[in-house]
């Protein structure tokens, strides 16, 4: 996967402090959007531990991390893991 093609943006509730900190081109206010992002989020906690508190199951480096979502992706795209 390369990085330096994905198209970055904010999606967030209307809450008003957001454009101070969120450039206009840069956020989108979309109640629809918010409702995919929290369940994208919610699979995500689900599945990774590791994104849970700090107990037993966590990424001691952030390379380790990086690989634990990329393989969650993956599963969840294609529906196995790459062996």
């Amino acid at each position: 996967m390369n990085f330096t093609t994905l198209a970055y943006f904010y999606v967030t509730d209307g809450y008003p402090v957001y454009p101070c900190f969120i450039s206009e081109e840069d956020h989108i206010v979309s109640k629809t959007y918010m409702t995919r992002v929290e369940g994208e989020n919610s699979r995500f906690r689900h599945y990774l531990a590791r994104l849970h508190r700090k107990t037993f199951c966590y990424s001691k480096t952030e390379e380790m991390l990086r690989f634990s979502i990329r393989l969650v992706i993956h599963y969840l795209k294609y529906g196995s893991v790459p062996l």
